[in-house]
């Protein structure tokens, strides 16, 4: 079931800045300054959980690291797109801040950080859950942001922002994602997941603003 589950979701994440749903104050921003090529190398995205903060990630990795990229519209179909729809990508990097929480772990992303680029423009690393990296970890990930290769892009994020060290969130662009309103999450269920209107009531009311708990309970 969870299987399952994981494909189902995979197969309804978004691919586009334009299918993020209740971010818009996130997507117009962020999808200009790609389109101006005004790219940035640490970018911190604060938010609750199931508000889309991996979904964002991963889109303006593909946007970066498109055959025409930098482009605020990614093509979906080269190999750099593809391999990140899929969930295999041979220059994005994701990893768990809350398994690799340990100072060794950051260390070997330093060490990493340091190889060029397989195939893409960038290097890019999502680290999901930031907040829970221990202060040893953060420091050590700290020079990194500061003086990354030309090539380097680090993508922190987080559920609680107030756990990341001041000098490291002064030194991101941050991303300051809300809750997704209910009315947009039962329109999302209904037209996207084809979820009766009536199931997408109920969905969307025990959500809370979780795009990502509508969708468990959805399918």
């Amino acid at each position: 079931m969870e299987k399952n589950y994981k494909v189902i979701a995979r197969k309804y994440r978004p691919q586009t800045f334009e299918e993020v749903i209740g971010q818009e104050h996130i997507t117009k921003t962020i999808s200009k300054s790609i389109a101006q090529k005004k790219i940035a190398h640490a970018y911190l995205f604060s938010g609750p959980h199931g508000v889309g903060k991996t979904s964002l990630a991963r889109i303006i990795a593909k946007a970066l690291n498109c055959v025409n990229g930098p482009t605020d519209k990614p093509c979906g179909v080269c190999p750099s797109c593809s391999q990140i729809e899929n969930g295999n990508p041979l220059d994005v990097i994701e990893i768990d801040g809350a398994s690799n929480r340990g100072i060794e772990n950051i260390r070997t992303i330093i060490e990493n950080v340091r190889i060029s680029p397989v195939s893409g423009k960038y290097k890019i690393y999502i680290i999901d859950e930031a907040e829970k990296l221990t202060q040893q970890a953060q420091n050590a990930l700290l020079k990194t942001i500061e003086e990354p290769p030309a090539y380097a892009i680090i993508m922190l994020l987080t559920a609680n922002e107030g756990m990341l060290l001041p000098t490291i969130k002064s030194r991101c662009v941050t991303l300051t994602m809300k809750p997704v309103p209910l009315p947009l999450i039962r329109q999302y269920l209904m037209e996207e997941l084809q979820i009766p209107d009536y199931r997408a009531d109920i969905c969307a009311a025990f959500s809370q603003g979780n795009v990502g708990k509508a969708k468990r309970l959805a399918l």
